[in-house]
């Protein structure tokens, strides 16, 4: 197991361990989809400089072949033409094409393993962050849930408990009739009072014409 992927291991036990504690998870998970995010980035962008070298690897490696070709027949040739020498100067640059041919194909075969490797941590790390992601939007619906649930809750709880249209109107017309009959009261009570004040001046008028006829047969008395 690569050093790549047990770090990778971690994280995601960590990120378990944490989603238990987590009073908000769904923050929790969108920083986790973060980092994971830019791991794929970085991979991504790690790949492409691998297999950019990697190429260049194979290209040296097949030009030292075909140079080792290309020398082996110089020598054959050499040889046909009694021209030993010739033949020797091919055959050493020959093998020191050949010892290069063999060093970057190792180069090669080491960067294509890792390659490989590298090309299997990027699609479980693509496969893990769709995973979080489709889990982030399930338990995001059901926080969302929870929440307007909460404000349901609170809208038809509390002060507003109990409460029925029924009642409402019952103790809106026990008000309304309150208030008319005091409304009534009043109004007797100022009819009264103009029916004492009526009777208290009739009483005065009386009382004045009475007077008048009495200093009236006064004074047929003196007259």
């Amino acid at each position: 197991m690569s050093i790549i992927r047990r770090v990778r291991d971690i994280t995601v036990a960590t990120l378990n361990e944490r989603l238990e504690k987590a009073e908000d998870p769904v923050r929790l998970i969108d920083q986790f989809l973060w980092s994971t995010r830019e791991e794929i980035i970085h991979a991504e962008r790690l790949y492409q400089q691998y297999s950019s070298h990697g190429n260049h690897l194979r290209e040296q490696w097949l030009q030292a072949e075909h140079q080792k070709e290309k020398r082996e027949q110089q020598a054959i040739t050499a040889l046909k033409a009694g021209e030993e020498n010739v033949a020797r100067l091919a055959l050493q640059e020959k093998q020191s094409h050949d010892q290069r041919a063999v060093q970057y194909k190792e180069l090669y075969e080491q960067s294509r393993q890792n390659i490989v490797e590298l090309e299997e941590h990027l699609q479980e790390l693509r496969s893990e962050y769709q995973t979080v992601y489709d889990k982030r939007e399930y338990y995001s619906a059901r926080m969302e849930s929870l929440r307007l649930q909460q404000r349901m809750n609170a809208r038809y709880t509390g002060s507003g408990q109990g409460q029925n249209p029924d009642g409402m109107f019952r103790r809106l017309d026990e008000r309304i009739s309150g208030l008319e009959f005091e409304a009534g009261s009043l109004r007797d009570l100022r009819r009264a009072g103009k029916q004492i004040m009526h009777e208290v001046q009739s009483g005065v008028q009386n009382t004045i014409e009475y007077e008048l006829q009495q200093l009236k047969r006064k004074l047929e008395q003196k007259g």
